[in-house]
C-alpha cells in the first residue's frame, strides 16, 4: 500500500509539473522522469500481465491497460499516463482486498478450534498436546469457557455447549455422554470428558472450510456469462479504439493526436474492472453469509440454482420429524408369547442402524439370542437365523410380499397407521408373530418450515418408505398438501423425475442413505448434516448443519437475494461504461476521469456485494442472532 501511496503521489507531482512549471525542456524531462517513475511503481505487474497476455494474443485488462498507458506517453500526455496507472493500481489492490474480505470472512468465522487440547495420557495424567497430533480414539478434557479442540463423543460429563460457528444454532445444546461435540464450539457450563472421534485434518470444522473454499472456486452461471461477455467485449471494444484513432482524422477535422487521445480514453472507459470483479464478490459473500447461518453451499451453480425451485421433495424421518421414533405399542399375535417374541425382536433390532429397528431395541430388554445370516432388506427390514429358524423383522410391505397378512391382521395393522404410527412385524417362513408400532414426532421447526416455502411460492411434497398412512398423518401435521408413502429408493429417484416434468426445478431434502439417489438427481439437494449420513451429505448439493429445515426456505431466499444483487451489479457496471463512452466520444471524458470512473464502479458493485455477508433473513430477525 505504501507503494501505492506513493506512486499516487508522483503522478499527483507530475500532474502539478505540467500545469504551472515553466514549459522548457528540463522541466518537462523531470516531469516526464517522475511520471515513467509512478508508472513503474504502480505499473510494473500491469505491464507484465498486460504484455504475457499479448504475446499470448489474448486482450484482457491489464493488456488494454498497458496500451493506454504506453500510448499517453508516447503522445506526450504523461501526466495522465502517470495518474490512469497510479488509480488503476490502487482501485485494484481494494478490490483485491474486498475479494480477500469476503473469501475470508467463512475462514476467520470457523477457524477457531484451539491449537492445544488436553489429553489424558496412559497412566491416567493430562498433558497438553496439539490438536494436529492427538489421535482417534484418545481421551480429552474440555473446561468451562474452553473451544473444543477435535470432533469427539462425551463420555463424562454434563454441559451446555454453544455450537453456533458450526451449526448456526443461537441457543447452547446440552450435552451428555453419548452425545457429540464439534471442533471450534464453545464448552460454556460444566467440564467435559470426551473420545476423539476425527484427527484434526478430517474434522466437520476442517470439512465444512475445505468445501466452502472449493465452492468459491467454483464458477456460478452468471459469472460464466460474465466471463463470455468479457472475452467478446474487450476485443470488440479494442477494434473501436484503434478505428478512432485511424479513421477519424481522415473522415473529420480531428487532429491525429487528438484522435489517438480519444482511441485511449475509449481503452480506459472500456477496462471491464467492474463488470468482471462484480459476480465473484457477490457469491463468494453469498456463500459466506450462507456458511454464517449454519447452511453450507457447495458452489455458486447451487447458490444460483436454489432461486429457481417451485417445489421441494422431503423425506420424514430425520428431515420433517425428530428421527428418534419409540416403540409405543406392541403386541403378539394368536399362539405367540410375548416375552419369546420380545426377545426374537430384539435380538433382530439390535444388529440393525436403523431408526425404527433402534426404537424397537431401546423399547426392549436386551436379548441374549444369537443371529447368523443376519441381513438387511434395502426398504423392508431385516431377517435371521435364529435357534435354525429364519425371522424376519420387517414392515408391512415386506410382510404383505412374503403372503402373510390375512384380512384380520391388515383391519389391525391399518388401524395402528391410521393413528401415523410405523408398524413393523416378526414373523417366521409361515406366518407373523407379533407387531411392533413405533411413532415418530414432528420437529418443531417443520411446521415454520413449511410455512416459509409456501411463503416463497415454493411447494413441499412429502416423499418417504413408511406407509401411505402415515405420510398422510404427518405431513397432515405438518401442513404438507402432497404425501407419498411406501417409497423405495429407486421409487423416491422416480418421483423427483415426476415433480421435474411438472416444475421448473425441484429440490429434494434427506438425511438417509435411501435418500442419496434422489438427493443427486435433484436441481439442488439439501442434506440434514448433523445426523445426515457421509452418502447423503457427499450427494447433497448444500448441508443444513443444525437440521432445521427453516433453512431451505433461507437458502432459497438468500439465492434470491444473491441473484439481485448479482444483476443490479452487471446494470451498475454497465451503465456507467455507457455514460462514459458517450462523454469518450464528445470529447467530455480524459483518461483519469475515466478511471475515477472504473474505480468507482469498482468499488460500488464490490460494496453492493458484500452487504450479502451483512444481512440478517426473516428467521434471524423472528428468532434472533442465529450467526
Amino acid at each position: 500500500m505504501h507503494r501505492m501511496a506513493l506512486a499516487l503521489g508522483l503522478a499527483v507531482t507530475a500532474e502539478a509539473l505540467s500545469f504551472f512549471a515553466p514549459d522548457t525542456l528540463p522541466w518537462k524531462l523531470g516531469g516526464m522522469a517522475i511520471a515513467a517513475l509512478a508508472v513503474w511503481l504502480a505499473g510494473l505487474d500491469v505491464y507484465r500481465k498486460g504484455v504475457a497476455a499479448l504475446l499470448r494474443g489474448k486482450l484482457n485488462i491489464n493488456a488494454l491497460m498497458s496500451v493506454a498507458v504506453t500510448g499517453a506517453f508516447a503522445i506526450g500526455e504523461w501526466p495522465e499516463a502517470a495518474m490512469v496507472m497510479a488509480l488503476y493500481a490502487i482501485a485494484e489492490l481494494i478490490e483485491a482486498r474486498a475479494v480477500d474480505r469476503a473469501r475470508n470472512s467463512i475462514r476467520d468465522l470457523l477457524a477457531m478450534a484451539p491449537e492445544m487440547a488436553l489429553v489424558q495420557g496412559g497412566g491416567g495424567e493430562w498433558v497438553q498436546r496439539k490438536a494436529a497430533e492427538v489421535e482417534v480414539g484418545a481421551t480429552i478434557r474440555v473446561r468451562p469457557g474452553e473451544r473444543v479442540p477435535l470432533d469427539a463423543k462425551v463420555t463424562r460429563g454434563e454441559s451446555a455447549v454453544n455450537q453456533a460457528p458450526i451449526t448456526g444454532e443461537s441457543i447452547p445444546v446440552d450435552k451428555a455422554p453419548g452425545m457429540p461435540l464439534f471442533a471450534g464450539s464453545i464448552n460454556e457450563t460444566g467440564e467435559l470428558e470426551a473420545e476423539v472421534t476425527a484427527a484434526a485434518a478430517n474434522t466437520t470444522l476442517a470439512r465444512i472450510i475445505e468445501a466452502v473454499e472449493r465452492a468459491q472456486g467454483s464458477r456460478a452461471p452468471t459469472q460464466r456469462f460474465v466471463d463470455r461477455f468479457a472475452a467478446v467485449y474487450t476485443p470488440a471494444i479494442f477494434a473501436i479504439a484503434v478505428a478512432t484513432a485511424v479513421l477519424l482524422p481522415w473522415l473529420t477535422d480531428v487532429a491525429w493526436l487528438d484522435a489517438i487521445y480519444k482511441a485511449l480514453v475509449l481503452l480506459v472507459i472500456a477496462c471491464p474492472c467492474a463488470l468482471v470483479i462484480s459476480t465473484p464478490v457477490t457469491i463468494v459473500s453469498g456463500l459466506s453469509a450462507a456458511a454464517r447461518r449454519g447452511i453450507l453451499i457447495k458452489g455458486g451453480t447451487f447458490l444460483e440454482q436454489a432461486r429457481s425451485l417451485k417445489a421441494v421433495a422431503l423425506d420424514k424421518t430425520g428431515t420433517v420429524t425428530e428421527g428418534n421414533p419409540k416403540l409405543v405399542e406392541f403386541f403378539a399375535l394368536r399362539g405367540m408369547d410375548d416375552a419369546e417374541a420380545k426377545l426374537l425382536a430384539a435380538a433382530l433390532a439390535s444388529r440393525s442402524d436403523h431408526p425404527v429397528s433402534k426404537a424397537i431395541a431401546q423399547g426392549l430388554a436386551a436379548s441374549n439370542l444369537d443371529v447368523t445370516n443376519f441381513k438387511a432388506l434395502a426398504g423392508r427390514g431385516v431377517e435371521g437365523v435364529v435357534s435354525g429358524r429364519m425371522f424376519l423383522l420387517g414392515n408391512h410391505r415386506a410382510v404383505h410380499e412374503r403372503g402373510l397378512c390375512g384380512p384380520e391382521l391388515e383391519e389391525r395393522l391399518a388401524s395402528q397407521e391410521a393413528q401415523g404410527r410405523t408398524v413393523t412385524l416378526l414373523a417366521d417362513d409361515s406366518r407373523a408373530l407379533a407387531v411392533f408400532a413405533v411413532a415418530d414426532t414432528i420437529k418443531e421447526s417443520s411446521r415454520q418450515a413449511i410455512a416459509d416455502l409456501a411463503k416463497l411460492g415454493v411447494s413441499s411434497v412429502m416423499l418417504t418408505g413408511d406407509n401411505q398412512a402415515t405420510a398422510l398423518t404427518i405431513a397432515k401435521q405438518a401442513g404438507i398438501l402432497d404425501a407419498r408413502g411406501d417409497l423405495l429408493p429407486e421409487a423416491k429417484l422416480g418421483a423427483i423425475q415426476e415433480l421435474q416434468r411438472r416444475y421448473v426445478a425441484v429440490g429434494m431434502t434427506g438425511d438417509g442413505i435411501n435418500d442419496a439417489p434422489a438427493l443427486a438427481q435433484a436441481d439442488v439437494g439439501f442434506a440434514m448434516g448433523a445426523a445426515g449420513t457421509d452418502t447423503a451429505i457427499e450427494a447433497a448439493d448444500v448441508v443444513i448443519m443444525n437440521d432445521d429445515l427453516r433453512r431451505v426456505a433461507e437458502t432459497v431466499r438468500l439465492s434470491r437475494n444473491a441473484h439481485s444483487v448479482l444483476w443490479q451489479n452487471i446494470a451498475v457496471a454497465l451503465s456507467i461504461k455507457a455514460v462514459f463512452l458517450v462523454l469518450a466520444v464528445f470529447g467530455s471524458a480524459s483518461m483519469w476521469m475515466a478511471v475515477f470512473a472504473d474505480m468507482g464502479a469498482s468499488l460500488l458493485v464490490v460494496a453492493n456485494g458484500l452487504r450479502l455477508m451483512q444481512s440478517r433473513t426473516r428467521a434471524e430477525n423472528r428468532s434472533g442472532d442465529l450467526s
